[in-house]
């Protein structure tokens, strides 16, 4: 028998001896827990304590015990709740007998709550002096060890909830990631946005480039997709109604790699707001991005994959010709096919001979931003490339568009919405042209959305960021900032 099997018999042996004693192991509630307190909270409190000194208050805590450890006549268990950790003294001659009886079926793992008086030992810890103590879930399962925690990388994410258990700083990842949202929405929502919620099946995948995931809807009969977007069509159809500022957060989902930046599910914030441009949208981003960032840190300086970063800097302007043409010396509007693709080559940048000039661009624009920390604003784009955003009117072949760079990478897009239904139908039609030449990128055809143009919808900016930010802002592959990532079955 394994040294694992054999914990796992010992716990079951002591989950029948707890039930031959008349005592639940697994009991539906705690009768304390409308008045426990955290563990950090009892120790701020009772943080002038004499040494060995005993409070006459009374406390109450309850979480799952970490380590176990007895020495005949005093006993502790160190107990760790959601903001800390505290210890619990079992003593001979401090403890009731049943407590202590009791104590002896506790293993590491199990979830017990507690009520006794502060005290601080000889090393000057507060703790806890158990007068009542309750079991409540024993675990059958021995925890991972303490110093090694889950070594294997896919484990660790598959039983994400034994790696937030052993690490302390990946439970801290998730409860600043609430931060991080509720901070975007409290924003939006002090701005006058109004949140909603848009399909996240729909009958055609709009709103971005990219590809999408299909499936079928059974009782419609129809092939669906779900969303690319953060309903960036449904929420322009809002502006159309006569919503002014609207935004959504939500999941949304691309077909597409997986690498440290990108997943095919994540979530994504956009807004959309009418009667401003672009230019009105930069300015609010950037409010937003360092009250973010200020929520999140408790400053506006970062690093990110050797890019040292401060918001509170002038933000740059980066112009999407200019920058290609500095950094490697082609000019995108003079520049055929053949010359992009032998400046790709010369650079060792990959890429799919099949795609189109422009998206080919795109691709020498990306190596030219991995140089660039930020943090700043690419603008300029071409038109090809952004086919809802309006065109500039002092150089139409651009977009009033523009992407917030930080440490290399795009973490934000927004642009001077398009409202002109018959340049918008142009474009789709164009969509569609690289689509049927094999641009699993190119956006469909959608019907229903210029019908909505041609009601009126206002000038308006939208914006979109995904918790990419997030993950930038945590210096952390994005998969280690999302709490249960899709795994391979094992």
């Amino acid at each position: 028998m394994g040294r694992e099997e054999q914990i796992v018999e010992e716990r079951i042996k002591k989950i029948g001896e707890l039930r031959k004693e008349g005592i639940n192991p697994y009991p539906d509630r705690f009768p304390y827990h409308e008045k426990k307190s955290f563990s950090e909270e009892v120790k701020g409190k009772y943080s002038k304590l004499k040494k060995e000194g005993t409070s006459k208050s009374s406390e109450i805590v309850a979480g799952r015990v970490m380590t176990k450890r007895d020495f005949g006549k005093i006993s502790f268990v160190t107990l760790q709740d959601l903001k800390g950790n505290i210890q619990l003294v079992f003593q001979d001659k401090g403890s009731p007998k049943n407590v202590l009886e009791l104590f002896k079926k506790v293993d590491s793992g199990d979830i017990v709550g507690a009520k006794g008086n502060p005290m601080k030992t000889k090393t000057g810890e507060v703790s806890l002096l158990v007068k009542e103590f309750f079991i409540l879930t024993k675990s059958v399962l021995p925890l991972p060890d303490k110093h090694k925690g889950l070594q294997d990388e896919d484990e660790r994410l598959r039983k994400r909830y034994l790696d937030i258990i052993m690490n302390e700083d990946v439970k801290n990842i998730f409860i600043k990631k609430q931060v991080f949202w509720s901070t975007i929405r409290n924003f939006l929502i002090k701005k006058g946005f109004l949140e909603f919620e848009t399909p996240v099946l729909e009958n055609s995948a709009g709103g971005a480039a990219a590809t999408p995931f299909k499936t079928h809807h059974n009782a419609l009969d129809l092939p669906v997709y779900l969303r690319i977007s953060m309903g960036e069509l449904w929420q322009k159809k809002l502006l159309v109604a006569g919503y002014e500022k609207t935004f959504e957060i939500g999941r949304q989902f691309r077909n597409e790699g997986m690498d440290a930046e990108h997943l095919q599910d994540y979530s994504q914030m956009e807004f959309y707001w009418g009667y401003a441009n672009y230019e009105d949208g930069m300015k609010l981003v950037e409010e937003m991005y360092k009250e973010v960032a200020k929520a999140v840190l408790g400053t506006l300086k970062f690093e990110r994959g050797g890019h040292k970063i401060d918001l509170s800097k002038k933000w740059a302007r980066y112009d999407f010709e200019k920058t290609i043409q500095t950094k490697t010396g082609v000019d995108i509007y003079k520049a055929n096919k053949n010359e992009i693709e032998k400046k790709l080559k010369e650079l060792k940048i990959e890429y799919n001979p099949n795609l189109e000039k422009w998206r080919l661009v795109d691709l020498l624009w990306k190596y030219c931003r991995r140089q660039i920390s930020g943090p700043g604003f690419l603008t300029g784009q071409p038109v090809e490339l952004a086919p809802l955003a309006k065109r500039n009117p002092k150089d139409p072949r651009k977009v009033e568009q523009f992407q917030v760079i930080i440490a290399g990478s795009e973490v934000g897009n927004g642009y001077s919405e398009l409202n002109d239904p018959a340049d918008q139908e142009e474009r789709f039609k164009e969509q569609r042209k690289l689509g049927e030449k094999g641009d699993s990128d190119a956006m469909e055809h959608d019907t229903s959305f210029v019908e909505a143009l041609k009601y009126g919808m206002p000038p308006a900016c939208g914006f979109g960021v995904s918790e990419r930010l997030f993950s930038f802002l945590m210096n952390k592959p994005i998969r280690e900032c999302v709490v249960f990532p899709l795994m391979k079955p094992e």
